[in-house]
């Protein structure tokens, strides 16, 4: 999964592709680069980060998904927490909500529903204004795995396809850097305990900077491990912004694991 971040303050690439012209170019170019799915956001969930109003947000990703959807050749997903907005984007042409709420918007279940879409529900303690402020867990992984659950069978309760539906971690939402590390390690329990797919967005999150350095090429280092480690440990999808990269180590995972198949048969 691609990061389009069509915003003027995310963390990363803030103000890089609030052009939407710029955005449909990067969107475009991570497709080129392997991305199988493109995420496209108008809101910063960064630490601290402030609410967008839904009008602005609207603004900034309608364009962007409407012509990535005709002309990318891979599904997009808007990346929001706001029902509304997801229903614009999925009439725009987006087929996926990407909602790091986990539906607390009470309408997103029925917007997800109407529009026969993907929905992927994240996990995160408070919210992107409050999140880091002294995030504590007894367990994290079972406190994670419990909350993904409990979002899960309410979509399913609501009427969401079970086989349209995704989990993420959330990977510095709300978490220290142990927490993180202590997902990643224990990554395997959540991919058995949940019975739908798991996606991962360790790209660039501070955790890694602070082990590795706080430069771009360390962070980027980083997300390549682990990235690796997460498609290893059974998450099929990842979230990341230098796609070609990932892409590249994932092809070569697919071919080690196929030549060992071989030798064990």
């Amino acid at each position: 999964m691609g990061i389009v971040n069509v915003t003027p303050d995310s963390f990363s690439d803030g103000g890089r592709y609030l052009d939407p012209d710029a955005a449909v170019a990067h969107g475009m170019a991570l497709v080129a680069a392997g991305a199988d799915v493109l995420d496209v956001g108008g809101e910063s969930t960064r630490p601290g980060a402030e609410p967008v109003e839904e009008a602005e947000e609207r603004r900034r990703v309608l364009p962007v998904v409407r012509r990535l959807a005709a002309t990318a050749g891979v599904p997009v997903s808007v990346d929001t927490r706001k029902a509304t907005v997801a229903a614009a984007a999925l009439e725009a042409g987006a087929t996926i909500v990407n909602d790091v709420a986990a539906g607390a918007d009470p309408d997103m279940f029925r917007v997800v529903i109407d529009a026969g879409a993907g929905l992927v529900v994240m996990h995160m303690q408070g919210d992107p204004r409050t999140m880091q402020h002294a995030p504590s867990y007894d367990d994290v992984v079972v406190e994670v795995g419990d909350f993904l659950a409990a979002r899960l069978a309410r979509a399913r309760e609501a009427g969401v396809d079970p086989a349209s539906l995704c989990a993420d971690p959330g990977i510095g939402f709300g978490k220290t850097g142990g927490h993180n590390l202590t997902l990643l390690a224990r990554l395997r329990e959540l991919v058995d305990r949940l019975d739908v797919p798991v996606l991962v967005g360790p790209s660039r999150k501070t955790f890694i900077a602070k082990l590795l350095g706080d430069d771009l090429a360390a962070r980027d280092d980083g997300t390549l491990a682990a990235a690796v480690w997460c498609v290893d440990h059974g998450a099929p999808i990842v979230r990341v912004h230098d796609v070609g990269a990932v892409a590249d180590a994932l092809r070569l995972l697919d071919l080690m694991h196929a030549i060992d198949a071989e030798a064990v048969a």
